[in-house]
């Protein structure tokens, strides 16, 4: 008789925060499935988190800690980190070392490393990833409401009558989401009006989509402001009674002409102005396209005075939300994970508020300002200023920007500890000691989504090697540093501590109170939110005086370089961050196999580019080689690149070595979508493409990995032609395994090998681009095939094609959809999945199956 057991938990991506069930049976096999009763998600998941089981497996885990690359004891890792961090603090003072830690941490686990370094060490130089995302909202909400919080829930996106987004693919970064807005669009007509300067898959089925100027934002809503103001859309009772600030916030729009700064015309700006105007019940979410810039805050706070005019605020179905990036981003504000907080939504200004978190704390020496945020940290370790520094569950060597600067910084950092489940990280090389961390599904504590709402993550595995909870290592310091106060024997007790601290103090100004948890609940914690479930709907908010700000905003227009265009980054749909838990999978690489660049193609004729060849991005400080795209959902004079390839799956493709680090001066978040890059095409001899039953990494100028079922595939190209293709081949296979070779001339090449009749290799080189059906070749690897039929690169006639994969969930290609599409007159959407299957997983799909729709009339459906 077998036996299962099926764990409640919450999923380690997006600030979605979706509940999920993992059922493990009695061989150990754990099979995921979304929660159908979690508030979030609803049972739906993402393509990225239905296949978080196939992240569980021991594969590039670190299994035991190690120092200066040997492995060690935990009693010797320990005494060495908190000796070095002692020794630093004694002889160069607290503000000498710092720790980078990261919005995958659970809560507790954040909770525990603020208390050591703010409340005990003495310094507040604890920042987080976090900063790379949030913090312009967090600053923006500061500065508004008087505290950070996010005055939305997920209900209010399906009880809009009109939704905004900006800066925010949707579709594809928080796919739950969309799916629950569409799902309203279907039933309610809600309108959906798009922002952004790429028409995203967010935009493909919008009323309304504006394709503005990178950077122009505060132009497009303090025209919004304006026009609202004159119209007499004014929600005069509110206004007068809970806000104050208006007449500054509106006389600094001024006379900016907003069609010339944005780049829209007119008559786009009334119709989007009157959609706003005429519908009451108004949300305007804003994620990433937002924050990541040098006036983040401002843009932030220009959306909100919108919503603070119109009285569209803790309203159902209305008011301006923030999405979160990462998991626990909301998690770690509520415990001060960023260096210019304190616990509890206390301010580190506030010296009432530091008194009365070291009288809980019962700390010997609190942190009296300030520390260094993200990028100002590393330049401060690049300085030489900070000694010993801890990281945390995060990759700064390929996500901060300027990232040659930061690998240059770690190279003479004198002390640096890491903490991660992985050593296949580019960050852990610099690693003087390395401590292996639980993953998911074995860590156990809380998470706080994007609506505020607290989710448990529960253990369901055991730990691999010896493998701790991020909280357990940094107590176990903090005790052998001599301090008190880090007695925590289990995640409830952290999670008690940081409840009790939220009832201290000011705390019927500060909205977030968690004296309704019960000690004894923490296990069966069931979701749910902080704060009252609609913020602000009384009028009163956190600041002294109980009313919001408006904030004056003004328009500055960025200046751009002759001969560069505006680099955007970003998420893609089926990758998260630097692909150490995605890379594992090999589903999550069919829709976006490689590093690549999005550019117009009248751009991509001025810089003498094709689709699919390579090209050069250079910045200030660094630069990669990319695959082009070339796309009309790009404007001209921008270009756009994924953030997500690291060197371990490609050679040249970390975009922020292209990136600069200015920063928002309010927030501290790096403007990661602005920086200036010059494109240049990149002179391959040749490209090539090889499939194997190995993990291999050719020699060559530019290579890109990617991990299949059985084996990997790679892309290559050389600036050099091999003077003898043999040779080349044989740091891939042994000569008497090589079944097939053809080569016509120097410039095109193609082999098999097999072993025991089932293929092993297989190789395509051109003096252009590869033209082959990959997906195809992929699925034969490891099979019993005649090698003429693989040389040959595609299906024979009469096999099926299904074309280049559009829906990761269940395989369905381009071929497939556009065949149905073409052959059912009327198709809609809806009977083009259920026939097909594509997006009827996760659904993140579905815009771009929708395109293919709109397209199929005269879209010829041929092989990939």
């Amino acid at each position: 008789m077998t036996t299962e057991t099926i764990t409640r938990t919450t999923c380690p991506y997006c600030g979605v925060g979706c509940g999920v069930l993992a059922k493990r049976d009695a061989s150990g096999v754990v099979t995921i499935s979304g929660d159908p009763d979690h508030p979030a998600n609803f049972g739906k998941l993402c393509s990225k988190g239905l296949t978080l089981g196939e992240t569980l497996g021991h594969e590039q885990r670190l299994l035991r800690p190690m120092i200066a690359g040997a492995e060690a004891s935990w009693d010797e890792a320990t005494s060495l980190v908190a000796q070095k961090f002692s020794d630093a603090v004694a002889e160069h003072g607290a503000d000498s070392v710092a720790f980078y830690v990261s919005g995958q941490m659970l809560t507790e686990d954040y909770y525990v490393a603020n208390k050591l370094m703010k409340g005990f060490i003495g310094s507040a130089n604890i920042d987080t990833n976090s900063r790379l995302c949030m913090a312009s909202a967090v600053a923006g909400h500061k500065r508004a409401f008087g505290a950070d919080v996010v005055p939305c829930n997920y209900t209010d996106l399906e009880q809009a009558d009109l939704v905004v987004l900006v800066g925010s693919n949707l579709a594809w970064c928080h796919p739950i989401l969309f799916q629950r807005l569409q799902a309203a669009r279907e039933q309610r007509g809600t309108k959906l009006v798009v922002i952004d300067p790429r028409k995203t898959a967010s935009a493909i089925d919008a009323d309304l989509f504006l394709q503005i100027a990178p950077g122009s934002d505060v132009a497009l809503f303090n025209g919004l402001l304006r026009d609202l103001y004159q119209r007499g859309e004014i929600d005069s009772q509110f206004v007068f009674a809970s806000t104050q600030g208006l007449s500054d916030a509106l006389l600094a729009v001024g006379d900016v002409n907003v069609s010339e700064a944005t780049g829209l015309t007119k008559q786009e700006l009334k119709k989007f102005y009157d959609l706003f105007a005429t519908h009451p019940k108004t949300v305007t979410a804003f994620s990433m396209g937002v924050n990541q810039a040098v006036d983040g805050t401002d843009k932030v706070n220009a959306i909100i005075n919108c919503h603070l005019l119109t009285g569209r605020i803790g309203k159902q179905g209305a008011g301006p939300f923030s999405i979160t990036g990462q998991p626990n981003a909301m998690g770690g504000r509520e415990v001060g994970g960023l260096a210019n907080m304190l616990a509890a939504h206390m301010a580190l200004e506030n010296p009432s508020h530091r008194l009365a978190v070291q009288e809980f704390w019962q700390s010997p020496n609190i942190a009296q300002k300030s520390g260094l945020k993200a990028v100002d940290l590393f330049e401060a370790v690049h300085a030489g200023k900070i000694k010993a520094l801890w990281i945390i569950a995060t990759n700064p060597v390929v996500s901060l920007p300027s990232s040659s600067l930061v690998e240059e910084a770690l190279r003479t950092c004198p002390f640096v500890v890491v903490s991660d489940v992985t050593g296949n990280t580019e960050t852990v090389g610099f690693a003087d000691v390395l401590l292996p961390a639980m993953g998911w599904g074995e860590k156990d504590g809380t998470v706080t989504n994007s609506e505020r709402r607290i989710s448990r993550q529960r253990q369901f595995v055991k730990p691999v090697g010896n493998a701790r909870a991020d909280w357990r290592i940094l107590c176990d310091v903090a005790k052998a540093m001599g301090f008190a106060g880090f007695n925590f024997d289990t995640p409830a007790e952290i999670f008690a501590e940081h409840v009790a601290l939220t009832q201290v103090l000011d705390r019927e100004k500060r909205p977030l109170n968690l004296s309704h948890y019960n000690d004894a609940e923490y296990e069966t914690l069931l979701p749910a939110q902080w704060g009252s479930e609609r913020p602000f709907a009384d009028g009163r908010f956190a600041t002294e005086s109980g009313k919001a700000n408006f904030v004056a905003t003004t328009f500055n227009k960025q200046q751009s370089a002759d001969n560069y265009f505006t680099l955007n980054t970003g998420r893609i749909r089926d990758q998260w961050h630097t692909m150490t838990r995605t890379g594992l999978v090999p589903k999550l690489f069919n829709h976006r196999a490689e590093p690549y660049l999005e550019i117009s193609p009248q751009d991509a004729k001025q810089v003498g580019l094709q689709d699919a060849e390579l090209v050069r991005v250079t910045g200030e400080n660094g630069q990669s080689v990319v695959r082009v795209l070339v796309t009309p959902s790009i404007s001209n004079n921008q270009v756009f690149q994924a953030m997500h390839w690291s060197g371990a799956f490609a050679s040249h493709a970390k975009v922020n070595l292209s990136t600069i680090s200015i920063v928002d001066p309010v927030s501290g978040q790096p403007a990661l979508k602005s920086a200036g890059v010059k494109l240049a095409r990149f002179e391959a001899a040749w490209y090539g493409f090889g499939i194997s039953v190995g993990k291999l990494k050719p020699a060559t100028d530019y290579w890109a990995l990617r991990p299949l079922h059985v084996g990997s595939a790679f892309e290559c190209a050389d600036l050099k032609i091999p003077d003898d293709w043999s040779v080349f081949i044989s740091q891939f296979v042994d000569d008497e395994n090589l079944s097939s070779m053809v080569s016509t001339d120097k410039t095109q090449f193609r082999c098999v090998s097999f072993k025991n009749n089932l293929l092993e290799f297989a190789f395509f080189a051109s003096s252009n681009p590869v033209e082959v059906n990959r997906h195809w070749l992929q699925q034969l690897l490891g099979a019993e095939v005649n090698p003429v039929q693989v040389l040959a690169g595609k299906p024979a006639i009469g096999q099926a094609d299904i074309g280049p994969i559009v829906c990761a969930c269940n395989s369905v290609g381009r071929n497939q959809i556009l065949n149905f599409a073409k052959s059912f007159a009327g198709a809609t959407l809806q009977t083009v999945c259920e026939n097909t299957g594509a997006g009827m997983g996760c659904g993140s799909c579905r815009p771009e199956v929708q395109k293919l729709i709109n397209d199929s009339v005269g879209f010829s459906v041929a092989a990939e």
